[in-house]
């Protein structure tokens, strides 16, 4: 079938809002991809889709961007997968002590650079975002000051934070989860081209379909020294009692994907757990929150947590 694009202007608040938004475009079967770009004329929004979009879809696209003053401009494309065509072109980003790059562009790392190669692919996590790459600076910050044993990445998209991990903490056991299948398995062949190393153990990592915190495996690692979560504002509030239960005492919790108008409200769903804030970035668009845990993780607590917040969304505790 032949798939199409619709691209309509719009402004930058209504580009960073369909881009945090959970569900931007409910309803519509196959789901279309939805995606914001900056363009030399301003923003704009784009959906690819299989088949012509219909007109409810277009209106719906519409009504992300209010201030366009157009319609939706319609393109039949070739057959292609479009998510990975739109990430091929990506440049290599410098993080710190990390060179990411795709394998279209290796591009040049500096002397003692760490590269991660992440190929274009169904899953996010490329280090261009602001999330990702402040979740690696702050992962370079805190290994500084503090060796993890035990760390977890949930929505780990394409496992560019769990390979950062790794090579940060390379004796540590190092557990990634995201609820998409297919990130999982993206996460896994990037794994394999970063020759990193498979498996259960210390110096290893694992990777599982699990929504949030909620599987066995999970919560039977817990405590964890360090763990990671960058996907949007509403998960990570429905998510705080689950993933403050797994963080250890005097572990480090890092949260992203959320803008700062957002960092008030997550922040108290935490606090509200007992963890403490150590770093909110005030002037940072898309801040990344640090928090402190003061008191006992409980396996037991952890994965009751999670199935209450799971229960009617059709999510299992033990599924892999």
């Amino acid at each position: 079938m032949t798939s199409f694009t619709a691209t309509l202007p719009c402004s930058r608040a209504e580009a960073d809002a369909a881009a945090i938004a959970e569900d931007p475009l409910p309803g519509f079967e196959p789901a279309p991809t939805l995606g914001a770009a900056e363009t030399e004329c301003g923003w704009e929004l784009q959906i690819y889709c299989e088949g012509p979009p219909s007109a409810a879809l277009l209106a719906a696209l519409r009504a992300l961007a209010p201030s366009s003053g157009s319609a939706p401009v319609v393109t039949a494309l070739e057959d292609a997968d479009w998510v990975t065509l739109s990430q091929a072109g990506l440049q290599p980003v410098g993080v710190g002590r990390f060179h990411i790059h795709t394998g279209e562009h290796p591009g040049g790392q500096r002397p003692g650079q760490w590269p991660i190669r992440i190929d274009a692919g169904l899953a996010f996590g490329t280090g261009q975002h602001a999330t990702t790459a402040g979740c690696i600076a702050a992962a370079v910050r805190l290994a500084k000051r503090v060796r993890a044993c035990n760390i977890l990445d949930v929505g780990t998209g394409s496992g560019l934070l769990a390979f950062a991990a790794h090579r940060l903490h390379p004796k540590a056991r190092v557990t990634a989860a995201d609820l998409d299948p297919v990130a999982v398995a993206v996460a896994r062949n990037n794994a394999r081209l970063n020759r990193m190393t498979a498996g259960r153990r210390g110096g290893a990592i694992t990777l599982l379909t699990a929504p949030g915190a909620e599987h066995a495996l999970i919560a039977a690692r817990a405590p964890y020294d360090l763990v990671f979560a960058n996907i949007l504002a509403g998960p990570l509030v429905a998510l705080a009692p689950s993933l403050a239960a797994v963080v250890g005492n005097g572990g480090t919790l890092v949260l992203a994907g959320l803008l700062q108008s957002q960092a008030a409200y997550v922040s108290a769903a935490y606090r509200a757990r007992g963890l403490v804030l150590l770093e909110r970035p005030r002037h940072a668009e898309w801040p990344v929150l640090l928090f402190r845990k003061t008191g006992e993780a409980s396996r037991r607590s952890a994965l009751r947590a999670a199935r209450r917040e799971t229960a009617g969304r059709g999510w299992k505790a033990d599924s892999i």
